[in-house]
Order: structure tokens, then sequence, then C-alpha cells
């Protein structure tokens, strides 16, 4: 895929009316199918009109090209992602290491779900990476895992803690990232999930100076 080296990435402008906003969410729905459908090499503009059922002005008009419609997919899927990890991790219904097997499972195919707009995304990287929403979304989830280790090592000190989740989630984010460059399977998934969930949560029972979890 050619993309410009120094695209516009931000939308236009934002949708006032009820009508615009539904135009908008009907160009995003016809990319993400034309993304899945026809993969990374195929994904136009034109091609996204078309799938939408729009002409391709009317795209324009709130997207300047089709980098800044994969950016707009892959803004809303860092807020989807987010809210599901923070919903898991916010269960006090489940112990801790319940609740990080099941964030494990879950980040996990949420990875291999986005993986076509990520590699269509791969050449913008770093404008995306330095955005606004990308900083946001990366304080979001830093406070997130803070709160999280403070509630699955009450017992630790504030430094075990921090390294703890440092490297529990640069790593997911690691093993997310290279488990989905190939197309994975739902069993695949799962067992890839199992093996990382019980190597975290073995880590986590080793430190000391934490309570029972």
């Amino acid at each position: 895929m050619n993309i410009d080296r120094h695209p516009q990435i931000a939308s236009r402008k934002k949708p006032q009316q009820t009508r615009s906003a539904e135009l908008v969410t009907a160009i995003l729905q016809a990319a993400a199918l034309v993304l899945a459908e026809e993969g990374v090499t195929r994904f136009t503009t034109a091609r996204v009109a078309e799938k939408a059922g729009v002409s391709v002005g009317s795209i324009y008009q709130y997207f300047p090209n089709k980098v800044s419609i994969l950016f707009r997919l892959q803004v809303d899927e860092w807020i989807q992602t987010t809210r599901m990890m923070q919903s898991i991790l916010k269960d006090a219904s489940a112990p801790p290491l319940e609740r990080l097997r099941t964030l494990v499972h879950a980040f996990l195919q949420s990875e291999c779900e986005e993986a076509e707009i990520r590699s269509a995304l791969n050449d913008a990287a770093p404008l995306y990476r330095d955005s606004p929403e990308a900083r946001m979304a990366r304080t979001e989830g830093s406070e997130m895992i803070d709160t999280f280790m403070e509630g699955a090592l009450p017992g630790a000190p504030l430094a075990a803690r921090k390294l703890a989740g440092d490297l529990i989630f640069a790593t997911l984010k690691s093993i997310g990232n290279s488990f989905s460059l190939a197309k994975r399977t739902k069993a695949e998934i799962t067992a890839y999930a199992d093996a990382t969930a019980d190597m975290f949560c073995a880590y986590l029972k080793s430190i000391e100076g934490h309570s029972p979890l």
C-alpha cells in the first residue's frame, strides 16, 4: 500500500448533524468491510465510497485521504480496547489473576482483529503514534495498569508493582503485535493466550511481599 510519507491523518471536520454523523458512520463501516474483505492493497477511497454507496466527494468532506480513514478506525479501536480492558480489570467480583487471564485472552483476540489496520497504517506510524489520541490512549492505559497492580499486589512496594505492571503489559503488547502478524484460528489464539496468562500469573505469584492473590 503506497502512502504519502507526510499524510494528513486528522479528519477534516466533525459531523454536526444527525445526517452527517450517519454518513461518517456509513463511511467507517464500509472502510472496515473493504479492509476485511479485500485487504490493504485494495484499500482506496474510491473502494470505500463504492462500498458505502456515496460519492468520493462526500468522503472528502470529512476525510482528506485514505490514511485519515484508517487512522479513525484505529482511534475507534483504541477506545474500544481501552474500555474493554477497563471493564475487565475493574471487575472486583473476580480475583486479580482471573481478571488478568481474561484480559490476555480478550487482548490477543483484539490484536488479531485489528492487524490489518496496523499493517495499513505502518508507513504513517510516526505520525499517528505521536498524535494526541495516541498519547491519551497511553496515559489511560498507564493509569489503568497502576490501579490494577495496586489491587493485585497490595503488599508489594510501589517500585515492585510498577515494574511488574510495566513488564507484563509491555510484554503483552509485544506478544500481541508479533502473534497477530499471521492469520490465527480461534484455537491458536486460545492456546497462545493460555500460555501467556500462565506465564504472567506465575510471575506475579513469585513476587515477594504481596498479599495472597
